[in-house]
């Protein structure tokens, strides 16, 4: 199913955490799009921003009738570089949909776009959250 986006199928999000020093220089996000690792697919010399910015309530994750650009991952060094990965962000219905993708999927397609059910994005943004805020 991971390579079947672009056709309307609906995909499954899981987000994750690093949790920082000493495993990592900061905390930083994973998600996971139907078990496959976006950033690092995207762009392995990158790091997913941190959960603080990207899953607070009604932050840059949260969809909008209007899509907008978001960036999930900067460059990885001591310090975030200039690089940045950024995915279009926008809710249609009760669909949410991720444009502007550009990773592999598990047959070596390229994927642009995911969709996924409103309800499980949701409870999976609110529910990674909730596990990491004590880490913020």
């Amino acid at each position: 199913m991971p390579d079947k986006q672009s056709d309307g199928a609906v995909s499954t999000l899981l987000i994750s955490a690093c949790p920082g020093p000493s495993v990592c220089a900061a905390v930083h996000t994973y998600l996971f799009v139907d078990g496959l690792d976006l950033v690092a697919r995207s762009d392995s010399s990158m790091a997913g921003l941190g959960p603080r910015w990207l899953l607070r309530p009604g932050g840059p994750l949260y969809p909008a009738d209007m899509p907008r650009m978001v960036d999930v991952a900067a460059e990885e060094q001591p310090d975030p570089g200039p690089g940045r990965l950024t995915i279009r962000v926008q809710l249609r219905g009760e669909t949410v949909i991720w444009s502007s993708l550009m990773y592999p999927g598990l047959d070596g397609r390229a994927i642009d776009e995911v969709r996924f059910r409103l309800g499980q994005y949701l409870g999976e943004v609110e529910r990674a959250y909730a596990a990491l805020k004590d880490r913020l």
